[in-house]
């Protein structure tokens, strides 16, 4: 390590990567918002891992690895996590590979980081060996070697061994409060709880479910929006397994009979994550479903949703108009309030009013005024909405139009020089007239407010590491309509978890309201009336063309899209 004397700025503008004036954007950036100064060039898209590897490597003569996974496979046979045990490895990203003697090759993202150097030295005793490998590899790695599921499973396994002692009927008979708390805190309860909240947080889920059934409990993961079970504790545990979730949640761990909401958060990696807690009554007891909430996973960039660049500029083009109302429309679960999010962050600037109402608030914004929902003390949309026209607002993002009331302050808003965001439960686009016009909106008032609506779904992202073509069949090709010769489909790969998918990209239909829209909307037009008259325009892609677009570019799958749309479409 003698020969480490540079920062890793000054070797990427050595390299030529990045300028001055980006790099002093980068510790800007790294200021505000914290974490390894690589990650936040990354995260800007000034350079991606694999160039900071090899300028890293080739700068400090240290080998790095690019791309080569099985590079990045450790000993099997020499007790490597022993050695570097596992919360050391996470906590500094590094992963042993081989000890020869008194010598430890590691891969790391940071060799530059010469504390984490020295820890390691102090922990396993030796000399250490650096190879240079992207945060995503190492990841990988670590959560291949040390087997994070392991852990879980051993926890589980042990519950099973204790449950023939345990009469389940006693337990859920007898148990007093002061006992239910005991048992909530003691350590295989705890231990367990936090397992799950890890492991759901490492396979990036969105949600954690856990269900009570006659005979067993159930654990599931909702991943890329579909659920996947998990090792599952023994069914005596339910309780104290709830209850800790209620203790950490501040909610009535005695309170078993009606719905109770809450939230706590955690800390990963120097980073919070919120995580928000339901749990509603059943007729084997208490279902708990924890949504997780990490901000760093969501894309607030509207250029990462998945708009191509067509409805990219028109969706841009409204959201900086100064008046108006936007809608974006979809089933629940959708992505609405993320684009909606991102739409936020690209328009708010220090001379801009920005105002939110939300049930619930899904994700702090810097700069933005964000007030939560609370009927039970009459704080609803409606009276926000109507205290919000007093706060001197730019921009307005309504979470939801649910009545009559809220729809006409939304359109008032948008007549009298304002922007407003906000959310319809609709099948496409067009569908959000139809059922303002039905909640009781005038068509006179709704055609001068409306400047776009959009339509999104979210589909998932075929896994880049082991997508395979194939040759559609004629007839999937005359049913599509598509014209390639080569389409997708998921395969599975250690990388996806075998599941072919990683991630998830939206599919949109954004139809922007001209003067001719907006006469036909003023005058009544029915829906099929508004999409003929979308279709004669021709400039708009809706939800089934663009997705058929994704397919052909090798995205995502045909499976997919047809799963979530339909071919007649528009």
């Amino acid at each position: 390590m003698r020969r480490v004397h540079l920062k890793l700025g000054e070797i990427l503008i050595k390299k030529g990567l990045i300028t001055e004036d980006q790099l002093r954007k980068a510790l800007e950036s790294q200021k505000a918002e914290g974490g390894p100064l690589g990650e936040v060039i990354v995260k800007l898209g000034m350079v991606d891992e694999q160039e900071i590897v090899s300028a890293l490597g080739e700068q400090l003569g240290i080998p790095y690895v690019t791309g080569e996974k099985a590079l990045l496979r450790p000993a099997t046979d020499q007790d490597l996590e022993k050695l570097l045990p596992e919360d050391f490895a996470r906590r500094c990203q590094v992963l042993p590979l081989r000890k020869h003697l008194n010598s430890l090759t590691i891969a790391c993202a940071d060799p530059l980081d010469l504390i984490m150097m020295d820890n390691l030295r102090r922990v396993t005793g030796c000399e250490i060996n650096p190879i240079v490998a992207t945060r995503t590899d190492i990841g990988d790695g670590i959560k291949e070697f040390y087997g994070g599921r392991g852990l879980l499973a051993e926890a589980v396994s042990k519950t099973y061994q204790a449950e023939e002692d345990v009469a389940l009927e006693e337990i859920e008979g007898r148990l007093s409060l002061d006992e239910l708390i005991a048992r909530a805190e003691e350590a295989p309860v705890v231990k367990l709880v936090d397992l799950i909240i890890k492991q759901a947080i490492d396979d990036r889920a969105s949600d954690i479910h856990v269900e009570p059934f006659r005979k067993k409990m159930s654990i599931r993961l909702r991943i890329d929006g579909v659920l996947y079970e998990i090792p599952s504790p023994a069914r005596y545990l339910l309780l104290a397994l709830i209850s800790r979730i209620k203790i950490l949640t501040k909610l009535d761990i005695a309170e078993k009979r009606i719905p109770q909401d809450g939230g706590f958060s955690v800390k990963v990696k120097d980073k919070l994550i919120d995580i928000r807690v339901s749990v509603i009554p059943t007729i084997y007891g208490e279902k708990v479903v924890m949504r997780i909430l990490d901000k760093s996973r969501v894309p607030l960039d509207l250029k990462q949703l998945g708009f191509d660049p067509k409805m990219l500029e028109g969706f841009e083009r409204a959201i900086t108009r100064p008046y108006g109302l936007i809608f974006m429309t979809g089933p629940t679960g959708c992505g609405k309030t993320t684009t909606l999010y991102a739409a936020l962050e690209k328009v708010k600037s220090p001379t801009k009013n920005i105002i939110t109402i939300e049930d619930p608030v899904e994700y702090k914004l810097d700069g933005i005024n964000q007030v939560q929902v609370k009927p039970q003390i009459g704080l609803t949309f409606a009276s926000a909405l109507r205290s919000f026209l007093r706060q001197d607002p730019d921009i307005m993002l309504v979470g939801e139009v649910r009545d009559l009331e809220t729809a006409k302050i939304c359109i008032q808003a948008a007549l009298t020089g304002h922007l407003v965001f906000s959310t319809l439960h609709t099948n496409d686009a067009m569908g959000a007239i139809p059922r303002l016009i039905n909640i009781g909106i005038e068509p006179f008032l709704l055609g001068p407010s409306l400047i776009l609506v959009a339509a999104q779904r979210l589909v998932r992202r075929l896994c880049l590491e082991c997508k395979e073509a194939y040759e559609p069949t004629p007839e999937i090709l005359e049913k599509t309509g598509i014209t390639s010769e080569l389409l997708y489909r998921p395969k599975g790969c250690e990388h996806c978890s075998q599941t072919g998918y990683r991630g998830r990209i939206g599919i949109f239909e954004v139809i922007s309201i001209d003067e001719r829209l907006n006469g036909l909307i003023s005058k009544g037009a029915t829906e099929r009336t508004l999409k003929d008259a979308v279709r004669e325009i021709g400039t708009e892609t809706f939800l089934w063309e663009d997705g058929m677009k994704k397919v052909v570019d090798g995205i995502t799958s045909l499976e997919e899209v047809m799963s979530i749309t339909f071919g007649d479409e528009g």
